[in-house]
């Protein structure tokens, strides 16, 4: 953004923090946009004519008559079909060297649909991932976190769901990217033909942090276009919102706001649910469904971004390393979809309430005779069977690897079935097994 003629200039600020800076202004509205020395900065807090500036690029090297120029703005976005193929960064400036994009200037961070124009979700959100489609199937207009530990491949698994998945559009907002990160996904998307789909805004670890609060309103004002404007089906990738909300973090401390917590600011329940209630189905066509990346520290659920999280979203995905396969699977008993309900059986076939009902029992009594036999008990026959199976059920259809449609899943569920059980121990209704078993 640039200066207009006439604006007026401020060369008096009173207050400089590491992330902020404050002076009297008046006449400028809450999130406006301003240049301070240049650098891009958002209004944050409006106390009388006392304004607080949160300034993206940090404010080192800046002094207290700094010349700082409001834009009269809310930070915008240009949408059109150009966004298409192409990397951005919070600002919505390109990052992939080419040309600017041509389009309509929209303000970003706006309202999220009023529940009384919102259609209950009903369609499938395929992403060939087994582990998701066979036991937390996804439904349009959801909104459901990844909760995985630092050092598990969420990037690779989310980049995986971005190429597998049957929607319209793609938008990916990546917070907190490693270039190595960054360049992966950009590489992929390119090498599998599919950036005419995929629009990316990306913050990487060697920008500020504070830059990463714009990046998932842009890659949801953009998800609106193609979703309102276009009747798409769009699917939102977010990673990682938990730094995401250290961001949020550091701008609270930095403006002497009592933390909540775990150091967390005291809003961010709020500012959490205002990006994931963007997911919605329309009544007249398109959605927007929302998969965010939410990593753990230490494994720790009752952390408040993981708690929080879970109290906005409808379900989660656990990911976990199968030391019995060597691989990373979607864990069948922590992860839920509580939509799935709405289409499996539904737009999927008969079968599939019922499989997915019989393969996690069994593989619950596989855990059970996992603890006998580390508790030192016989195990049984059935016992003994069931850990086999447990193993290849993990391998052929919980694995983030396997990418298969899910009639494939199914009819892989019925083979693992009678190779290991008999129809009795199934406890599927008789009219199914007869149809499908193998």
């Amino acid at each position: 953004m640039e200066k207009k003629a006439f604006q007026k200039v401020y060369t008096k600020i009173k207050n400089i923090t590491k992330a902020t800076c404050t002076l009297n202004v008046s006449g400028v509205g809450n999130e406006e946009i301003a240049l301070v020395q240049g650098r891009m900065a958002q209004v944050v807090k409006i106390v009388g004519e006392e304004v607080t500036l949160q300034v993206f690029a940090g404010t080192e090297g800046i002094s207290t008559d700094a010349e700082v120029v409001f834009l009269g703005e809310a930070p915008t976005i240009k949408v059109s079909d150009q966004l298409c193929g192409r990397f951005f960064n919070g600002f919505g400036d390109p990052i992939d060297g080419g040309p600017n994009i041509d389009g309509e200037k929209r303000e970003i961070g706006g309202p999220s649909v009023n529940p009384v124009r919102r259609k209950q979700p009903s369609e499938l959100i395929a992403t060939g991932i087994a582990g998701i489609d066979l036991n937390n199937t996804l439904v349009s207009g959801q909104k459901i976190p990844f909760f995985a530990d630092p050092d598990q491949p969420f990037n690779e698994v989310m980049a995986n769901v971005a190429l597998r998945a049957k929607a319209d559009r793609i938008v990916l907002g990546g917070m907190g990217l490693t270039n190595d990160d960054y360049l992966y996904f950009k590489n992929l998307f390119d090498a599998a033909g599919a950036l005419d789909k995929i629009v990316s805004f990306v913050n990487t670890t060697m920008q500020p942090p504070v830059q990463r609060l714009l990046i998932p309103d842009m890659a949801l004002s953009a998800a609106e276009y193609f979703a309102v404007d276009k009747n798409e089906d769009v699917l939102v990738l977010l990673t990682d919102m938990t730094l995401y909300a250290d961001a949020l973090s550091i701008v609270s401390n930095r403006m002497d706001q009592i933390p909540s917590k775990d150091s967390m600011p005291g809003s961010l329940y709020s500012d959490l649910a205002k990006l994931y209630e963007k997911a919605v189905q329309f009544p007249e066509g398109g959605s927007i469904t929302i998969v965010a990346v939410t990593t753990l520290s230490g494994g720790d659920i009752t952390h408040a971004i993981p708690d929080n999280t879970g109290y906005i979203t409808e379900g989660q995905l656990f990911l976990r390393k199968d030391v019995e396969i060597g691989k990373v699977i979607v864990d069948p008993f922590r992860s839920l979809s509580r939509l799935k309900q709405l289409v499996i059986g539904k737009k999927t076939r008969e079968d599939h309430p019922q499989v997915m009902n019989a393969a996690i029992r069994l593989y619950s009594d596989a855990a059970n005779a996992r603890t006998k036999m580390e508790n030192g008990f016989d195990l049984t026959d059935y016992d003994q069977r069931t850990l086999d199976y447990a193993k290849d059920y993990s391998e052929k259809l919980l694995a983030i690897d396997v990418n298969v449609d899910i009639d494939e899943m199914l009819s892989t569920a019925w083979k693992l079935f009678a190779k290991y059980f008999s129809k009795e121990e199934l406890g599927i209704k008789e009219n199914l097994v007869n149809k499908y078993w193998e």
